[in-house]
């Protein structure tokens, strides 16, 4: 057996879909704007695991997801939602992107890739599809009102004359209506997941339960549990069977400015039919699940980087090369990044003149990891203009960061953030809000080594910058401000992310090196503490 503690991945991968193909599991998770896109993940004991691959390498390479459209981007948009099935010996992820209104289908006959993309005829928000046994194929979509629609076998749209129906509406006084569904047969029933806000209340699961696609589906909340964090809901996820025939429910469970993670745990179906989930209808804080590779080594779903990348014969490093953990904030602009082998070194050129770092071009994230981690990295900023910015980020729509900045021959390190001005989950949508400098240093020379401390501990959601001055006589790492609380927002969406920018704010051409990323885990990093930054 393997056993591990919920959440089963501390980190924010949301709207999980999982199957079992063979003995081997498969996850795809929703990557938002994030480029490259839509992880695939791979794990032997569903408790465990690690990149398999993405699945494109852009979505559709708007002006916007390019952020090359003024007073546009894709925040908050992009991929949302992906329904991951294996049929026929292909595997798809169907998802839509709310940007761009359309409905996609990726496939592939290795999971691994290479993944082909199409559009479909249709939009099909927050989907699950279902392969029948007698060849029909079907999709679940909607918010609020769930409808039933049948497709062409190929997934390219309606077929005519087939289903399509509202199978289920939820109370439209809801904080949040049946949403983020996944469908399946068992047993010669029909199934579908779903999540709601009631009102006044925490996040729940809803499974909706048939006889037939054309009967009525009879509803039961089947989960409701906070796992004891804070009154965040369990929730928006589905089930999938072990080898041996047990069968296990995951969710994702929402964790502050953390993100949204997966938790896994057992269950079994009622004499009605109905699944009944967990332990005494609890997420258990351990679970464990049966495993034939009890030995495996899974890679690591973040981690440090010396960007020493060889590219192949005659070509340049792209985005899908770089491991795995890392995505870029948007559609990025390969004339202005590189990697250096012999150096050693992630390079950021000035291509574009921004506002705050949300404007930035080609920012390099990765995942933040809970309930502590923390990453480091040396920039040389030799070559930075007048105005630049290059730095460690922690990431989301009130982001904050600490960067070495230049003025004629001087240089200094600064911490800057965007101020919260209201206690909306949607956050304030102001992406052109100039960033807030909180606390300056002079440092003696362009290399300096800056470090991000990020806490979650039971929501703690804090942040804490140090530097270390590379040219210092006396060197040693000294904290920078406060401490700086994080937040969970719907402008970008997302978990708190690492990142590394480059920001001009006067001119373009500037450049700074990045050398020698660390990521640091939660065993050997400290918990924040301090006096409140900002």
């Amino acid at each position: 057996m393997a056993t591990k503690h919920n959440p089963i991945i501390n980190s924010d991968f949301p709207d999980p879909d999982i199957i079992r193909v063979g003995d081997v599991y498969y996850m795809a998770t929703t990557t938002m704007f994030l480029m490259p896109g839509c992880d695939i993940l791979r794990s032997y004991d569903l408790l465990h695991w690690e990149f398999l691959a993405h699945a494109y390498a852009q979505l559709d390479d708007t002006a916007a997801q390019r952020l090359e459209q003024e007073g546009r981007n894709a925040y908050g948009c992009g991929m949302w939602a992906p329904s991951l099935r294996y049929h026929n010996g292909l595997f798809s992820v169907v998802f839509a992107a709310n940007d761009t209104q359309r409905t996609y289908v990726l496939e592939a006959r290795d999971p691994a890739g290479p993944w082909t993309k199409r559009v479909i005829d249709g939009l099909y928000y927050d989907n699950s599809v279902l392969y029948d046994d007698d060849g029909r194929v079907y999709i679940v979509h909607g918010n609020t009102r769930l409808h039933l629609t049948e497709m062409e076998p190929d997934l390219s749209g309606p077929k005519s004359g087939g289903i399509d129906r509202i199978i289920a509406e939820d109370d439209p006084n809801a904080d949040l209506g049946y949403e983020g569904s996944h469908i399946y047969k068992h047993d010669g029933r029909y199934y579908v997941w779903t999540c709601h806000f009631r009102s006044g209340h925490r996040k729940t699961e809803v499974c909706l339960l048939s006889d037939s696609l054309e009967g009525e589906f009879k509803a039961r909340e089947v989960l409701d549990d906070d796992l004891d964090f804070h009154n965040l809901g369990d929730a928006q996820g589905g089930m999938v069977d072990t080898p041996d025939g047990r069968w296990y429910a995951f969710m994702m469970h929402d964790r502050g400015a953390l993100g949204r993670a997966p938790t896994v745990m057992p269950m079994r179906f009622g004499e009605d039919g109905f699944p009944v989930l967990g332990i005494d209808g609890r997420v258990p804080m351990q679970v464990s699940v049966p495993t034939n590779h009890a030995d495996y080594e899974y890679a690591p779903l973040n981690g440090s980087d010396d960007f020493r990348y060889t590219a192949g014969q005659g070509t340049d490093v792209e985005v899908t090369d770089l491991k795995p953990f890392w995505q870029f904030n948007h559609v990025a602009h390969p004339a202005f990044w590189s990697v250096s082998e012999q150096e050693g070194s992630f390079t950021l050129h000035g291509g574009s003149v921004a506002m705050n770092i949300s404007h930035a071009w080609n920012t390099l994230t990765q995942r933040t990891v809970g309930p502590r981690c923390m990453a480091e990295v040396t920039i040389d900023a030799a070559s930075l203009r007048d105005g630049d910015y290059a730095g460690l980020a922690a990431l989301q729509g009130y982001y904050r960061y600490i960067a070495i900045t230049r003025s004629g021959e001087c240089f200094s390190v600064c911490v800057q953030l965007k101020p919260r001005i209201n206690d909306s989950i949607w956050g304030d949508g102001d992406y052109d809000a100039p960033a807030v400098e909180t606390i300056r240093a002079e440092v003696s020379g362009p290399v300096v080594r800056l470090r991000a401390i990020y806490d979650f501990t039971d929501k703690k959601d804090m942040v804490a910058f140090e530097y270390l001055d590379l040219g210092d006589v006396s060197p040693g790492w000294r904290r920078l401000g406060g401490i700086y609380p994080l937040y969970y927002t719907l402008d970008y969406f997302i978990g708190c992310r690492i990142g590394l920018f480059l920001m001009p704010t006067v001119e373009v051409g500037g450049v700074a090196h990045f050398r020698d990323f660390r990521f640091v885990g939660a065993r050997d990093t400290p918990e924040v503490d301090g006096r409140i930054g900002g």
